[in-house]
Protein backbone atom coordinates (compact mmCIF):
# COMPACT_ATOMS: atom_id res chain seq x y z
CA UNK A 1 0.00 0.00 0.00
CA UNK A 2 2.85 1.91 1.07
CA UNK A 3 3.85 2.24 -2.62
CA UNK A 4 1.18 4.30 -4.32
CA UNK A 5 -0.74 4.99 -1.02
CA UNK A 6 -1.15 8.93 -1.80
CA UNK A 7 -0.15 8.45 -5.32
CA UNK A 8 -3.92 8.04 -6.85
CA UNK A 9 -4.65 11.38 -8.00
CA UNK A 10 -1.38 12.41 -8.64
CA UNK A 11 -0.95 9.62 -10.72
CA UNK A 12 -4.33 10.03 -12.77
CA UNK A 13 -3.28 14.20 -13.03
CA UNK A 14 0.03 14.59 -13.41
CA UNK A 15 1.41 11.56 -14.99
CA UNK A 16 -1.67 10.84 -17.24
CA UNK A 17 -2.90 14.07 -17.47
CA UNK A 18 -6.39 13.12 -16.93
CA UNK A 19 -8.40 16.63 -15.31
CA UNK A 20 -8.62 16.81 -11.19
CA UNK A 21 -12.30 16.69 -11.87
CA UNK A 22 -11.86 13.34 -14.30
CA UNK A 23 -9.52 11.69 -10.90
CA UNK A 24 -11.44 12.76 -7.69
CA UNK A 25 -14.45 11.16 -9.29
CA UNK A 26 -13.08 8.11 -10.19
CA UNK A 27 -11.53 8.03 -6.71
CA UNK A 28 -15.56 8.72 -5.50
CA UNK A 29 -16.89 6.44 -8.30
CA UNK A 30 -14.11 3.75 -6.61
CA UNK A 31 -15.31 4.42 -3.20
CA UNK A 32 -18.90 3.74 -4.18
CA UNK A 33 -18.22 0.28 -5.57
CA UNK A 34 -16.19 -0.42 -2.20
CA UNK A 35 -18.72 0.99 -0.14
CA UNK A 36 -21.45 -1.50 -2.00
CA UNK A 37 -19.35 -4.34 -2.16
CA UNK A 38 -18.19 -4.18 1.62
CA UNK A 39 -21.16 -6.02 3.24
CA UNK A 40 -20.48 -8.89 0.59
CA UNK A 41 -17.00 -9.67 2.26
CA UNK A 42 -18.26 -9.37 5.66
CA UNK A 43 -20.91 -12.17 4.89
CA UNK A 44 -18.40 -14.21 3.28
CA UNK A 45 -15.98 -13.74 6.32
CA UNK A 46 -18.59 -15.19 8.81
CA UNK A 47 -19.66 -17.78 6.22
CA UNK A 48 -16.21 -19.26 4.88
CA UNK A 49 -13.79 -17.97 7.15
CA UNK A 50 -11.37 -14.55 7.06
CA UNK A 51 -8.52 -16.71 5.34
CA UNK A 52 -9.88 -17.54 2.24
CA UNK A 53 -11.44 -14.12 2.06
CA UNK A 54 -8.25 -12.64 2.39
CA UNK A 55 -6.64 -14.43 -0.14
CA UNK A 56 -8.95 -14.64 -2.67
CA UNK A 57 -9.27 -10.65 -2.45
CA UNK A 58 -5.55 -10.15 -2.72
CA UNK A 59 -5.25 -12.60 -5.60
CA UNK A 60 -8.15 -10.65 -7.65
CA UNK A 61 -6.78 -7.22 -6.00
CA UNK A 62 -2.96 -7.47 -7.82
CA UNK A 63 -4.46 -8.72 -10.77
CA UNK A 64 -6.62 -5.36 -11.07
CA UNK A 65 -3.58 -3.25 -10.16
CA UNK A 66 -1.95 -4.79 -13.49
CA UNK A 67 -4.33 -3.49 -15.36
CA UNK A 68 -4.58 0.16 -13.76
CA UNK A 69 -0.37 0.31 -14.16
CA UNK A 70 -1.53 0.21 -17.73
CA UNK A 71 -4.16 2.72 -18.41
CA UNK A 72 -4.07 4.94 -21.54
CA UNK A 73 -7.43 5.96 -21.69
CA UNK A 74 -10.38 7.09 -19.53
CA UNK A 75 -12.64 4.16 -20.25
CA UNK A 76 -9.70 1.89 -19.33
CA UNK A 77 -8.86 4.47 -16.21
CA UNK A 78 -12.12 3.27 -14.93
CA UNK A 79 -12.73 -0.03 -15.58
CA UNK A 80 -9.41 -0.61 -13.58
CA UNK A 81 -9.99 1.66 -11.01
CA UNK A 82 -13.89 0.23 -10.76
CA UNK A 83 -12.07 -3.57 -10.26
CA UNK A 84 -9.71 -2.45 -8.15
CA UNK A 85 -12.29 -1.08 -5.81
CA UNK A 86 -14.43 -4.34 -5.86
CA UNK A 87 -11.67 -6.62 -4.79
CA UNK A 88 -10.28 -3.93 -1.96
CA UNK A 89 -13.00 -3.78 -0.74
CA UNK A 90 -13.03 -6.30 1.82
CA UNK A 91 -10.53 -3.63 3.48
CA UNK A 92 -9.60 -4.48 7.50
CA UNK A 93 -12.91 -6.57 8.11
CA UNK A 94 -11.37 -10.30 7.83
CA UNK A 95 -7.80 -9.39 9.09
CA UNK A 96 -9.24 -8.27 12.28
CA UNK A 97 -12.18 -10.97 12.19
CA UNK A 98 -8.94 -13.60 12.04
CA UNK A 99 -6.88 -11.84 14.90
CA UNK A 100 -9.64 -11.30 16.95
CA UNK A 101 -10.26 -15.07 17.35
CA UNK A 102 -6.68 -16.16 17.10
CA UNK A 103 -5.81 -13.75 20.20
CA UNK A 104 -7.19 -14.48 24.24
CA UNK A 105 -9.60 -11.47 25.03
CA UNK A 106 -7.29 -9.46 27.04
CA UNK A 107 -4.27 -9.62 24.47
CA UNK A 108 -6.66 -8.14 21.78
CA UNK A 109 -5.35 -4.29 22.10
CA UNK A 110 -2.43 -5.05 22.18
CA UNK A 111 -2.51 -7.67 19.27
CA UNK A 112 -4.71 -5.30 17.25
CA UNK A 113 -1.88 -2.12 18.19
CA UNK A 114 0.82 -4.73 16.95
CA UNK A 115 -0.49 -5.29 13.78
CA UNK A 116 -1.21 -1.55 13.24
CA UNK A 117 2.50 -1.11 13.77
CA UNK A 118 3.60 -3.60 11.03
CA UNK A 119 1.22 -2.90 8.72
CA UNK A 120 2.62 1.11 8.55
CA UNK A 121 6.46 -0.05 8.76
CA UNK A 122 5.43 -1.75 5.51
CA UNK A 123 3.58 1.32 4.39
CA UNK A 124 6.72 3.68 5.17
CA UNK A 125 9.09 0.75 3.24
CA UNK A 126 6.90 1.21 0.17
CA UNK A 127 7.04 4.69 0.82
CA UNK A 128 10.45 4.78 1.20
CA UNK A 129 10.55 2.71 -2.03
CA UNK A 130 8.04 5.41 -3.85
CA UNK A 131 10.30 8.13 -2.88
CA UNK A 132 13.11 6.54 -5.38
CA UNK A 133 11.64 5.17 -8.29
CA UNK A 134 8.81 7.61 -8.96
CA UNK A 135 9.01 10.25 -11.42
CA UNK A 136 6.63 12.72 -12.72
CA UNK A 137 8.22 13.15 -16.11
CA UNK A 138 8.72 9.87 -16.76
CA UNK A 139 4.99 7.71 -16.46
CA UNK A 140 6.57 4.58 -16.95
CA UNK A 141 7.67 4.90 -13.26
CA UNK A 142 4.12 4.99 -11.92
CA UNK A 143 4.08 1.26 -13.71
CA UNK A 144 6.83 0.19 -11.92
CA UNK A 145 5.05 0.60 -8.90
CA UNK A 146 1.87 -0.67 -9.49
CA UNK A 147 3.20 -3.94 -10.47
CA UNK A 148 5.31 -4.11 -7.64
CA UNK A 149 2.29 -3.49 -5.77
CA UNK A 150 0.55 -6.40 -7.32
CA UNK A 151 3.60 -8.76 -6.75
CA UNK A 152 3.68 -7.82 -2.82
CA UNK A 153 -0.03 -9.00 -2.71
CA UNK A 154 0.53 -12.32 -4.01
CA UNK A 155 3.05 -12.88 -1.59
CA UNK A 156 1.08 -11.36 1.05
CA UNK A 157 -2.03 -13.85 0.22
CA UNK A 158 0.30 -17.00 -0.11
CA UNK A 159 1.76 -15.76 3.24
CA UNK A 160 -1.41 -16.57 5.17
CA UNK A 161 -3.02 -19.06 3.18
CA UNK A 162 -1.42 -21.48 6.09
CA UNK A 163 -3.75 -20.23 8.34
CA UNK A 164 -6.57 -21.09 6.17
CA UNK A 165 -8.53 -23.35 8.45
CA UNK A 166 -7.95 -20.82 11.04
CA UNK A 167 -10.66 -18.39 12.40
CA UNK A 168 -13.82 -20.23 11.44
CA UNK A 169 -16.92 -20.33 13.74
CA UNK A 170 -16.75 -24.00 14.94
CA UNK A 171 -20.56 -25.05 14.09
CA UNK A 172 -20.57 -28.00 15.92
CA UNK A 173 -19.84 -25.80 19.09
CA UNK A 174 -23.32 -24.29 19.36
CA UNK A 175 -26.30 -23.18 17.61
CA UNK A 176 -25.56 -20.23 15.52
CA UNK A 177 -28.19 -17.55 16.25
CA UNK A 178 -30.82 -15.96 13.75
CA UNK A 179 -30.21 -12.52 12.28
CA UNK A 180 -27.30 -10.99 10.36
CA UNK A 181 -27.29 -7.22 8.83
CA UNK A 182 -30.29 -6.75 10.13
CA UNK A 183 -28.67 -7.31 14.04
CA UNK A 184 -25.97 -4.95 12.76
CA UNK A 185 -27.83 -2.09 11.78
CA UNK A 186 -30.03 -1.95 14.44
CA UNK A 187 -27.31 -1.21 16.72
CA UNK A 188 -27.34 2.26 17.61
CA UNK A 189 -24.31 2.63 19.27
CA UNK A 190 -22.33 1.09 16.34
CA UNK A 191 -24.61 3.70 13.89
CA UNK A 192 -23.50 6.27 16.19
CA UNK A 193 -19.70 5.10 16.13
CA UNK A 194 -20.03 4.95 12.64
CA UNK A 195 -21.19 7.96 12.21
CA UNK A 196 -18.34 9.85 14.49
CA UNK A 197 -15.30 7.65 12.48
CA UNK A 198 -16.96 8.85 9.12
CA UNK A 199 -16.34 12.69 10.26
CA UNK A 200 -13.07 11.24 11.68
CA UNK A 201 -11.95 9.44 8.41
CA UNK A 202 -12.63 12.92 6.37
CA UNK A 203 -10.98 14.67 8.34
CA UNK A 204 -8.10 11.95 8.18
CA UNK A 205 -7.22 9.06 5.51
CA UNK A 206 -9.96 10.09 3.05
CA UNK A 207 -8.72 13.59 2.99
CA UNK A 208 -4.83 12.09 2.69
CA UNK A 209 -5.12 9.75 0.03
CA UNK A 210 -7.78 12.17 -1.76
CA UNK A 211 -5.70 15.81 -1.35
CA UNK A 212 -2.58 15.11 0.41
CA UNK A 213 -0.36 14.88 -2.35
CA UNK A 214 -2.03 17.05 -4.41
CA UNK A 215 -1.86 20.24 -2.39
CA UNK A 216 1.90 19.63 -1.75
CA UNK A 217 2.88 19.47 -5.19
CA UNK A 218 0.38 21.73 -7.05
CA UNK A 219 -0.73 24.38 -4.38
CA UNK A 220 2.74 24.28 -1.75
CA UNK A 221 4.78 23.85 -4.98
CA UNK A 222 7.22 20.50 -2.85
CA UNK A 223 8.69 17.87 -4.97
CA UNK A 224 6.61 14.81 -5.07
CA UNK A 225 9.64 12.91 -3.50
CA UNK A 226 9.19 14.35 -0.24
CA UNK A 227 5.71 13.25 0.11
CA UNK A 228 7.45 9.75 0.36
CA UNK A 229 9.57 10.84 2.86
CA UNK A 230 6.90 12.65 4.85
CA UNK A 231 5.17 9.14 5.30
CA UNK A 232 8.33 7.62 6.25
CA UNK A 233 8.33 9.71 9.06
CA UNK A 234 5.26 9.20 9.87
CA UNK A 235 5.79 5.34 9.60
CA UNK A 236 8.52 5.42 11.89
CA UNK A 237 6.69 7.07 14.49
CA UNK A 238 4.10 4.82 14.56
CA UNK A 239 6.56 2.09 15.09
CA UNK A 240 8.41 3.60 17.86
CA UNK A 241 5.22 4.91 19.82
CA UNK A 242 3.12 1.82 19.27
CA UNK A 243 3.89 -0.44 21.81
CA UNK A 244 4.61 2.13 24.43
CA UNK A 245 1.13 3.58 23.85
CA UNK A 246 -0.80 0.45 24.12
CA UNK A 247 0.32 0.06 27.68
CA UNK A 248 -0.40 3.84 28.36
CA UNK A 249 -3.73 4.05 27.16
CA UNK A 250 -4.71 0.63 28.95
CA UNK A 251 -7.91 0.97 31.19
CA UNK A 252 -8.69 4.63 29.51
CA UNK A 253 -11.55 5.61 28.30
CA UNK A 254 -11.90 4.99 24.16
CA UNK A 255 -13.89 7.44 23.40
CA UNK A 256 -11.93 10.32 24.74
CA UNK A 257 -8.94 8.18 23.07
CA UNK A 258 -10.50 8.21 19.70
CA UNK A 259 -11.73 12.07 20.39
CA UNK A 260 -7.98 13.17 20.97
CA UNK A 261 -6.79 11.19 17.79
CA UNK A 262 -9.42 12.91 16.16
CA UNK A 263 -7.47 16.32 17.89
CA UNK A 264 -4.17 15.18 16.85
CA UNK A 265 -5.17 14.68 13.03
CA UNK A 266 -7.01 18.10 12.94
CA UNK A 267 -3.57 19.43 13.67
CA UNK A 268 -2.25 18.33 11.02
CA UNK A 269 -4.23 19.89 8.81
CA UNK A 270 -4.42 23.19 10.18
CA UNK A 271 -0.25 23.04 9.76
CA UNK A 272 -1.07 22.02 6.36
CA UNK A 273 -3.24 25.55 5.82
CA UNK A 274 -0.33 27.38 7.21
CA UNK A 275 2.36 26.05 5.63
CA UNK A 276 0.83 27.89 2.42
CA UNK A 277 2.57 31.12 4.04
CA UNK A 278 6.11 29.87 4.45
CA UNK A 279 8.96 28.56 1.95
CA UNK A 280 8.71 25.41 1.00
CA UNK A 281 11.91 24.09 3.00
CA UNK A 282 10.09 25.00 6.31
CA UNK A 283 6.79 23.62 4.59
CA UNK A 284 8.45 20.11 4.87
CA UNK A 285 10.17 20.43 8.24
CA UNK A 286 6.87 21.58 9.81
CA UNK A 287 4.90 19.11 7.51
CA UNK A 288 7.25 16.20 9.12
CA UNK A 289 6.39 17.50 12.53
CA UNK A 290 3.08 17.55 11.99
CA UNK A 291 2.91 13.97 10.89
CA UNK A 292 4.50 12.55 13.75
CA UNK A 293 1.93 14.57 15.78
CA UNK A 294 -1.04 12.60 12.79
CA UNK A 295 0.48 9.26 13.38
CA UNK A 296 0.09 9.80 17.71
CA UNK A 297 -3.92 10.33 16.67
CA UNK A 298 -3.30 6.49 15.10
CA UNK A 299 -1.71 4.75 17.62
CA UNK A 300 -4.59 5.56 19.64
CA UNK A 301 -7.08 4.97 17.24
CA UNK A 302 -6.09 1.42 15.86
CA UNK A 303 -6.35 -0.57 19.27
CA UNK A 304 -9.18 1.09 21.04
CA UNK A 305 -11.13 1.09 18.00
CA UNK A 306 -11.04 -2.38 17.25
CA UNK A 307 -11.55 -3.00 20.63
CA UNK A 308 -14.62 -1.36 20.97
CA UNK A 309 -16.15 -2.82 17.69
CA UNK A 310 -15.02 -6.48 18.35
CA UNK A 311 -16.32 -6.22 21.96
CA UNK A 312 -19.73 -5.15 21.06
CA UNK A 313 -19.80 -7.64 17.96
CA UNK A 314 -21.65 -11.15 19.03
CA UNK A 315 -19.51 -14.07 17.76
CA UNK A 316 -21.67 -14.95 14.53
CA UNK A 317 -21.66 -11.28 13.87
CA UNK A 318 -17.82 -10.61 14.02
CA UNK A 319 -16.87 -10.35 10.05
CA UNK A 320 -20.23 -7.98 9.87
CA UNK A 321 -19.04 -5.71 12.79
CA UNK A 322 -15.41 -5.42 11.24
CA UNK A 323 -17.06 -4.99 7.86
CA UNK A 324 -19.63 -2.18 8.99
CA UNK A 325 -16.90 -0.33 10.92
CA UNK A 326 -14.70 -0.46 7.28
CA UNK A 327 -17.66 0.93 5.36
CA UNK A 328 -16.86 4.56 7.49
CA UNK A 329 -13.68 3.95 5.01
CA UNK A 330 -15.37 3.57 2.03
CA UNK A 331 -17.91 6.17 2.62
CA UNK A 332 -14.93 9.05 3.15
CA UNK A 333 -13.18 7.58 0.77
CA UNK A 334 -16.37 8.64 -1.42
CA UNK A 335 -17.09 11.87 0.03
CA UNK A 336 -13.38 12.99 0.31
CA UNK A 337 -12.46 13.21 -2.72
CA UNK A 338 -15.75 14.68 -4.04
CA UNK A 339 -15.18 17.65 -1.55
CA UNK A 340 -11.94 17.83 -2.19
CA UNK A 341 -13.01 18.22 -6.31
CA UNK A 342 -14.90 21.20 -5.18
CA UNK A 343 -12.50 23.08 -3.46
CA UNK A 344 -9.76 22.72 -6.17
CA UNK A 345 -12.02 23.05 -9.17
CA UNK A 346 -13.64 26.38 -7.41
CA UNK A 347 -10.28 27.38 -6.68
CA UNK A 348 -10.87 27.48 -3.23
CA UNK A 349 -8.24 24.97 -2.44
CA UNK A 350 -6.41 26.87 0.08
CA UNK A 351 -9.21 26.75 2.39
CA UNK A 352 -9.44 22.81 2.02
CA UNK A 353 -6.92 21.73 4.75
CA UNK A 354 -8.89 24.10 7.47
CA UNK A 355 -12.06 22.52 6.19
CA UNK A 356 -11.02 18.78 6.51
CA UNK A 357 -9.75 19.71 9.84
CA UNK A 358 -12.88 20.87 11.03
CA UNK A 359 -14.32 17.63 9.76
CA UNK A 360 -12.01 15.74 12.04
CA UNK A 361 -13.07 17.61 15.05
CA UNK A 362 -16.75 17.12 14.32
CA UNK A 363 -15.83 13.68 14.50
CA UNK A 364 -13.95 13.92 17.70
CA UNK A 365 -17.43 15.60 19.56
CA UNK A 366 -19.53 12.37 18.31
CA UNK A 367 -16.95 9.83 19.73
CA UNK A 368 -17.23 12.29 23.59
CA UNK A 369 -21.29 12.14 22.84
CA UNK A 370 -21.09 8.18 22.44
CA UNK A 371 -19.10 7.84 25.31
CA UNK A 372 -22.31 8.95 27.57
CA UNK A 373 -24.32 6.18 26.37
CA UNK A 374 -22.17 3.31 26.30
CA UNK A 375 -21.19 0.59 29.11
CA UNK A 376 -17.72 1.47 31.05
CA UNK A 377 -16.53 -1.92 29.83
CA UNK A 378 -17.32 -1.00 26.06
CA UNK A 379 -15.55 2.05 26.89
CA UNK A 380 -12.68 -0.14 28.15
CA UNK A 381 -12.61 1.66 31.55
CA UNK A 382 -13.32 -1.91 33.24
CA UNK A 383 -12.36 -5.06 32.32
CA UNK A 384 -15.18 -6.45 29.63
Amino acid sequence: MGLTLSLYIVYLHNAHHFSVAFATELLAAAAVISLASTPMWGTLTDRVGPVPTMVFSGLASAASLVGWAFIHTTFQAVIAGLCLAVFSGAGWGPGSTLLTRLCPEEHRERAYGFNFALVNLGIGVGSLVSALIVNLSKPVTFHYLYLINAAVSVVAALIVMPLWHQGRLDATSESVPDGGWSVVLRDRHLLLYMTASLFMMIGGYGSLESGFSLYVVNVLHISVHAIGIIFLISTVAIVVMQLPVINLINGHSRMRLLALSAACWSVFWFVLALDQHVSAGLAVVTLSLAMIVFAMGEVMMAPVGSGFINDAAPEHLRGRYNAAAGLTFSVASFLSPLITGLYFNASLARWWPLATGASALVGAGLFLLLRRVITPAHDGRVAA
